[in-house]
């Protein structure tokens, strides 16, 4: 048994009914939608059409959004219905990232995730969803797919069906007859705030992150018009699409969902990763420089203080911070975030464990819990890059360079946090050569991959598209003053000057830039419709 959805163009007339039935059954707070119609005009007067697109959930058999709940919120039934538990939601977005559709949204009365459910409850006992039932057309058919008596199961093998983005490998089980793709692809039409018979521009989408939400639309706005007025690198085929078809009806945006806090905790715990990794390879290896033990005790203290930073700033970034424990006994571990709550545990307890054994001069303990340590720390710093890989709605962070960018960033941090310490503390014997070295090469390796990540050919429309809001558009200014300006060419040209107090203006120059440049690789990739 494997249920699914049809969607009929050749019937649908854009009634909205579906929409109105499915806010009726499951109580749906306004601003947020299961479902809704999105209406596309397409061509020049007189030779016009419009289009009408049911959008919702697509129950996918490869379903994303399952993968990366930290807490098992989302599941897939047996049936394959793809349902939502909202008592363990602990509202962390993560899957309206992975979703590549925008299905789900932040519930601005629970504040946990929702999407269409196939009205399981309906299915359960016999009945159809409440959008089938109240479709005058009969535009929309459920049903077993897998049962050949089934009017889906006929349909889908008599009819030309198409579903919306197949390169995303989910196995989306909604499927369209007379499919349009300037309607199914979200980059083939703007997002507006003001659309006929609706204005959209306050207080909609995810309520908590409304300051957020107002930024990113003034930024895509500013892009807009730069695009209206020739200032853009030249027309994509997208741009050409879009001059044929306008959107001229939609679901109102969800906004930011994952805020500062997101940028601030992949920065503080690239400093954690970092003030431990740096201190151990130079004791370690030996050779490179000496480690006083004021540079070993301010080793294991930023770790654990900014290792902490991180934790509030996740508990922050949640929707249900009262339940953040269900990340730590519900867990789902094929879920990058729930592995990463494991790591960032590791991580702290191992470190206290090195201190401990430092203290109480257990040689031998303190050994192999530093080598542990060590490998938390490097999978603290890289972990992020998996999550955000997961995140399969945003094609930027699917970059497989990103990893490098996330462990790199933990010695660029660690580097220029000692850099700003050690002009306050007794250093050895040299321990200030070794990290004008391991600054020099990090800014280095930094800058290359930032042009791997930006420069190098993307596959996908959204990509190209983020790159272009970075490089072009409203994050330009923060990208080349902040990031490329004061988080790497300032800081290169002073650790080539020379050290002490250079070097200290060279982490703080470092460390701005990087904060930066993380903002603008959480933030960005929001931008970009998924529906």
């Amino acid at each position: 048994m494997k249920y699914g959805f049809i969607i009929d163009n050749r019937k649908c007339i854009g009634c909205h009914a579906c929409t109105v039935a499915c806010k009726s059954e499951h109580d749906v707070p306004v601003g947020v939608n299961r479902t809704w119609v999105k209406q596309v005009e397409k061509g020049t007067y007189p030779h016009t059409q419009r289009v009408f697109s049911v959008m919702r959930c697509n129950h996918c058999t490869d379903a994303p959004c399952v993968e990366i709940c930290p807490v098992e919120a989302l599941h897939i039934r047996p049936d394959g219905i793809v349902d939502f538990d909202n008592q363990r939601c602990i509202g962390c977005k993560a899957c309206t990232q992975a979703c590549p559709y925008d299905a789900l949204y932040i519930d601005p009365e629970t504040h946990t995730a929702a999407k269409c459910n196939y009205c399981s409850h309906r299915v359960e006992v016999g009945l159809e969803p409440a959008c089938v039932n109240v479709c005058p057309e009969h535009a929309i058919i459920s049903g077993d797919m897998d049962d050949p008596e089934s009017e889906i199961f006929e349909l889908l093998n008599t009819q030309k069906v198409t579903v919306r983005k197949p390169e995303k490998g989910t196995r989306p089980n909604v499927f369209y007859i007379n499919g349009d793709e300037a309607s199914l692809t979200p980059s083939a039409t703007p997002q507006s705030d003001s659309y006929f018979w609706s204005a959209q521009s306050g207080g909609v989408g995810h309520f908590a992150k409304y300051a957020d939400q107002k930024k990113a639309q003034a930024d895509v706005n500013a892009m807009k018009r730069e695009l209206a007025h020739g200032k853009s690198t030249g027309k994509t085929q997208i741009e050409a699409i879009m001059e044929q078809s306008r959107r001229v009806y939609d679901a109102p945006k969800k906004g930011t969902l994952w805020g500062w806090e997101v940028s601030a905790y992949v920065w503080t715990k690239a400093i954690s990763a970092g003030a431990f990794l740096l201190p151990f390879i130079a004791a370690t290896l030996g050779g490179f420089a000496e480690v006083t033990m004021p540079v070993l005790w301010t080793s294991f203290g930023l770790a654990v203080l900014f290792l902490a930073l991180t934790g509030v700033l996740l508990i922050m970034d949640l929707d249900r911070p009262d339940r953040f424990l269900n990340v730590i006994f519900r867990p789902q571990w094929r879920s990058w975030l729930a592995r990463g709550g494991t790591i960032i545990g590791g991580y702290g307890t191992f470190v206290a464990l090195t201190a401990l054994a430092t203290f109480m001069e257990w040689e031998l303990l303190g050994t192999i819990s530093s080598w542990v340590s060590s490998l938390f720390a490097l999978a603290t710093a890289a972990y992020t890059a998996f999550l955000f890989a997961q995140a399969k709605g945003r094609d930027f962070w699917q970059s497989p360079a990103l990893v490098l960018h996330m462990v790199l960033h933990a010695f660029l941090a660690g580097g220029a946090v000692f850099a700003i310490l050690n002009l306050f503390m007794a250093a050895g014997e040299g321990w200030e050569t070794y990290l004008s070295v391991v600054l020099l090469i990090s800014v280095v390796v930094n800058m290359v991959i930032l042009f791997i990540e930006l420069a190098t050919p993307h596959p996908t429309a959204d990509a190209k598209a983020t790159v272009n809001l970075i490089l072009h558009g409203p994050y330009r200014t923060s990208f080349w003053l902040g990031s490329v300006l004061v988080g790497n060419v300032l800081p290169l040209l002073l650790l080539v000057v020379g050290g002490g107090a250079m070097m200290a203006v060279a982490g703080i120059a470092i460390l701005i830039g990087m904060y930066i440049n993380e903002h603008i690789w959480v933030q960005a990739p929001q931008q970009i419709s998924l529906s």
